[in-house]
């Protein structure tokens, strides 16, 4: 009954399809009468080839044509004071008097110029100089370059304030992506994506934790960057993190052409992990056997100087191809593609391969006031899983021992137990990790949308749209533990099934009204639309087996063998642009969402947005030679937050206890329900964003850039909190409670300072300086409240390093002051007593320093000579520290004479501080970890015509060429949010070398 009821609730409104139903009726009646007929050719200007596709229309009237495979039209004229209006994407719109000609030829040229203007934004586009938001658009020419292999990637360095973190090396992996910080402590800090029209939910799926992988960066034209509210919050509920928008490559006009481009890439490890050599453990060892008397630790330790390391990475090849074919095949423009990238990881047995295709189709009918969009993109993806706790093995593997041995376990070394069984708890062969275990997944993708724009006979100014959108993916994979691998042992291996589907469909309906009004100086445009968006999963859930697939391994049966998840999201939004004079600019809008995540009660919210913007130059610098472009914005917005992990926590619900938690009758063991905490009233966590920005250019723009502050202000956060005892079901609570504010400024610099005939050098550069506080945090005021630990770590039972507290970035460090000798040595568990009450616990415990980045910085350069090309790009993050978990764990002699009798390996760092225990909570393991890293180099030559009409280009690439800073763990960039650096998968130094053919 309460699905029945919340499906009723959220069922699309008729009234909002009705206009759909409009729509289809108008198609056919425009009706035309001819009295002249003028006929001609439409060429380009550059190559004087013919034009296929170009738009032919008496202008203030619906009649209208297109050019056929050889750039001839015909259309039928009223009278001979008709003005013929010749456009086409790309190219300079042309208007001529038809008079008393019957023959009428026409020559495009190239406007690069309106190119580079237009700028893709929420529900259409918009010319750069119309812009009243925050909005960056990066266009192909302007990507990341190099081995790319997730679209992400692309955008690194190149935005203020947009910050994108690896999360390690692994082939295909996906990044961290943040837009001017956080603005949520429990639910999701992503942007939303939105690709081609479609806003697509979450990036994971079973058998791949990144789909943007399934996007061929090679279809990509553009990415907009929708940074304030008054820029994203058209959508509303899920914009609070900003919004990025993707559209892929298009059909032009004229005959059709050829692109081929291959690469071939060398991966490699640049940097290690400074651990001890197999000598210097038999060093440390045997020293101390010698001051003790007790050899009991220098009898284990074995003859060799194995590298774990050395044996787990290895150079990885890859490869990246693309064919695409774009132009206008019988007055209809397309572009198809189809690529294929294999690409191995640096850790060994590691692969990611991907095969794609996409459709675009862009025609038009009935006179040109039909136009269509189509837009398809199929992927398959297909990965094989290293275990990358292989990494954190050979950290610890001890060095004196060989890599391979004689034992029951593959021959893969292993510490062993008198009666040769593997020692519980003893570490792993990290070699045998990799080896012994295969993970395999295959992903399968469909992501695709139909556009219709009708202008309608009666009315030109007013188009009805409709766009019909689906995304769906399926996820499945093996995971196979070989019988022989010491850690399944006991169960003759693993074998284990995943399997999962996500569908994601959307129709939006929309009236579009568009009028310039000469009389009053004014231009208006006005989008009225109806969206409706439903998320289903459909989870599989499997047991695990044996090896052989013929025994079920005890207590892994699930519970439920299919879950079915779903949401839906119901909207209607209003936008209205205005525009006075050519110079002042004003953008309003309202979203309303209703979301199934919410009950009946709060589910439905409101999200406004206004800008204002004046082209300051037009006004006061409109004779300067000096000042080109001079524009001031302001804006002000809500957005809102909605993506959090479950579907209904407002319901009162139960759940299954494990194999492990039931309860004994006699013989008979009985499962139980246990209640779950729930608030019946959880609502939108809102984000309110003010925006005031500058846009200016000098020297005819060859000096160029933006200044803005922002400030975001987030109040009811969704977050788990503390509760008081017997006040629900649990003692924390996922519910609405506090707030936090983030501002800064944002700095982007563009110049070029030379501009020659065959000479060209840009050089671009960001910056962004942010600050985030928590603000609240309770319902209730608390004294004895210090915060909410976060930030687990890697070591002893329930340590937290990290504590969302009021008036603090959120997950700021809690720990130990320490204190060192006259040598700037730390001494042992010695700390300093801030309480002064003479002795050393929690109240001792501190706030210091925090792990996000207080500025962000980002530099590109490119150089163009004659034939050759030159380009450089690199980012820095400043004020970011770091817990180095690695050396807190691994640093002491503990660690390596374990109790377990068995030797492990340690960092150097050992030989500096011989610390014997552990003291995690100790903030000499704060770090800076600020940096510097240049991302990307890359050479090109074009060589010109090679066979024929083919032409090539060159290309040679070297990623994370280099980084610089003071920390002293692998690499001081971390996608965690807490800060807490344990073992990553290196991210590798990556040569690349393309050939690019245009035929």
């Amino acid at each position: 009954m309460q699905k029945n009821k919340r499906n009723r609730n959220l069922r699309s409104s008729t009234s909002g399809f009705g206009i759909f139903a409009v729509f289809l009726l108008m198609i056919f009646g425009n009706v035309a009468f001819a009295q002249k007929t003028i006929t001609g050719k439409v060429t380009d200007a550059t190559d004087k080839s013919e034009m296929i596709g170009v738009t032919v229309s008496v202008k203030g009237t619906t009649v209208g044509t297109q050019t056929d495979l050889s750039g001839n039209y015909s259309i039928a004229v009223p009278n001979n004071q008709a003005i013929l209006v010749y456009s086409f994407i790309g190219k300079t719109s042309k208007e001529v008097l038809v008079g008393t000609q019957t023959a009428i030829n026409v020559v495009l040229v190239d406007d690069s110029k309106l190119l580079e203007e237009v700028v893709v934004v929420a529900y259409g586009t918009r010319k750069k100089a119309d812009l009243t938001g925050s909005v960056i658009a990066i266009n192909s020419k302007d990507f990341q370059k190099g081995n790319i292999q997730s679209s992400e990637q692309l955008l690194q360095g190149k935005v203020a304030g947009l910050q994108v973190t690896s999360g390690g090396g692994s082939a295909g992996g996906g990044s961290t992506i943040r837009i001017r910080g956080t603005a949520s402590l429990n639910a999701s800090n992503d942007p939303l994506i939105v690709i081609d029209g479609i806003p697509v939910e979450g990036n994971g799926i079973a058998g791949s934790a990144n789909l943007l992988n399934t996007i061929n960066p090679n279809d990509i034209e553009s990415m907009s960057v929708l940074k304030d509210a008054s820029a994203a919050a058209l959508y509303g509920s899920r914009a609070s993190n900003g919004v990025i928008i993707i559209t892929t490559k298009k059909g032009t006009s004229g005959k059709p052409t050829f692109n081929f481009n291959t690469a071939v890439s060398a991966s490699e490890v640049f940097t290690k992990v400074d651990v001890l050599t197999g000598d210097q453990v038999r060093e440390i060892i045997t020293a101390r056997a010698a001051k003790t008397g007790d050899n009991t630790y220098k009898n284990l330790l074995g003859t060799e100087n194995t590298d774990w390391q050395d044996q787990i990475f290895r150079t990885a090849l890859g490869t990246d191809n693309n064919l695409s074919a774009g132009g206008t095949y019988k007055k209809v423009p397309f572009r198809v593609s189809l690529g294929y990238s294999n690409q191995n990881g640096i850790l060994k047995t590691n692969n990611f391969n991907r095969t794609s295709a996409a459709i675009n189709l862009s025609p038009k009918f009935l006179d040109n006031a039909l136009a269509v969009n189509v837009n398809l993109k199929l992927a398959n993806t297909n990965n094989r899983f290293a275990d990358e706790g292989a990494i954190g093995s050979a950290l610890r593997m001890d060095p004196t021992k060989p890599v391979m041995t004689d034992n029951p376990y593959g021959g893969y070394y292993q510490w062993l137990d008198g009666q040769g069984k593997y020692k519980q708890l003893s570490g792993f062969n990290p070699l045998g990790l990799l080896e012994q275990r295969d993970n395999t997944s295959t992903v399968n993708r469909l992501i695709g949308n139909i556009e219709l724009d009708y202008k309608l006979p009666f009315l030109p100014d007013l188009h009805v749209r409709t766009n019909l959108g689906l995304d769906n993916t399926k996820g499945s994979g093996t995971d196979l533990i070989n019988a022989l691998s010491a850690t399944n042992y006991l169960t003759n291996g693993r074998l284990t099934d995943y399997k999962q589907g996500k569908s994601n469909k959307l129709w939006d309906v929309s009236l579009f009204y568009e009028k310039d009004l000469a009389s009053i100086k004014s231009k208006i445009d006005v989008l009225a639309l109806h969206s409706y968006q439903d998320f289903v999963t459909n989870v599989f859930n499997f047991p695990a087996y044996s090896a052989d697939g013929k025994t079920i391994i005890p207590g892994t049966e699930p519970i439920f063998a299919t879950d079915k998840p779903q949401y839906r999201l119901d909207s209607y939004l209003g936008r209205v642009n205005y525009t006075f004079m050519g110079k002042y600019l004003a953008t309003a809008s309202i979203r309303r969402d209703a979301s199934s995540k919410f009950s009946p009660a709060t589910r439905v919210g409101y999200f406004p947005a206004v800008a204002l913007a004046w082209k300051v130059r037009d006004d006061i610098f409109s004779n300067s030679k000096i000042v080109s472009d001079m524009k001031l914005r302001v804006g002000y917005g809500v957005t809102g937050q909605q993506d959090f992990g479950q579907y209904y926590p407002y319901m009162a619900r139960y759940a299954q206890s494990t194999a492990t938690a039931q309860y004994q009758f006699g013989d008979k063991f009985y499962t139980f329900y246990r209640p779950a905490a729930f608030d019946a009233n959880i609502s939108w966590e809102t984000t309110t964003t003010k925006n005031l920005g500058l846009d200016f250019g000098f020297a005819n723009n060859r000096i160029s850039g933006t200044v803005e502050l922002f400030q975001k202000d987030t109040k009811d956060l969704l977050a788990t909190v503390p509760v008081a005892y017997g006040s629900t079901f649990d003692i924390n609570l996922f519910t609405n409670v506090g707030s936090l504010t983030n501002k800064g400024v944002e700095v982007v610099l563009n110049t070029t300072p030379i501009k020659k005939d065959k000479l060209r050098w840009d050089l671009g550069f960001n910056f962004t300086k942010n600050n985030t506080k928590i603000t609240a945090l309770r319902k209730q005021e608390d004294p004895n409240f210090t915060g909410i630990p976060v930030s687990g770590i890697s070591g002893g039972t329930g340590n937290s390093i990290g504590l969302h507290a009021i008036g603090q970035w959120p997950y700021t460090y809690y720990v130990f002051q320490q204190v060192y000798d006259e040598n700037g040595t730390p001494l042992e568990g010695v700390y300093v007593d801030r309480n002064t009450d003479g002795q050393i616990n929690d109240a001792d415990r501190y706030l210091f320093q925090k792990p996000a980045p207080t500025m962000l910085f980002g530099v590109n350069t490119s150089l163009n000579y004659n034939k050759f090309t030159f380009s450089a790009s690199g980012h820095a993050m400043v004020g970011n520290y770091l817990y180095n978990n690695l050396q807190s764990e691994r640093s002491v002699l503990r660690n390596l004479i374990d109790p377990l009798l068995v030797i492990n390996n340690a960092t150097t760092l050992l030989t500096k501080t011989n610390f014997f225990n552990n003291r995690y909570l100790s903030d000499y393991y704060i770090e800076n970890a600020s940096f510097f890293r240049l991302d990307n180099v890359n050479v090109g030559y074009y060589v010109g015509k090679v066979f024929g009409n083919t032409t090539l280009s060159l290309n040679a690439s070297v990623n994370n060429v280099f980084f610089v800073t003071k920390y002293s763990g692998l690499d001081p960039e971390n996608s965690s949010a807490s800060g807490v650096d344990n073992t990553i998968y290196p991210r590798p130094r990556v040569y690349s070398f393309g050939l690019n053919f245009d035929f």
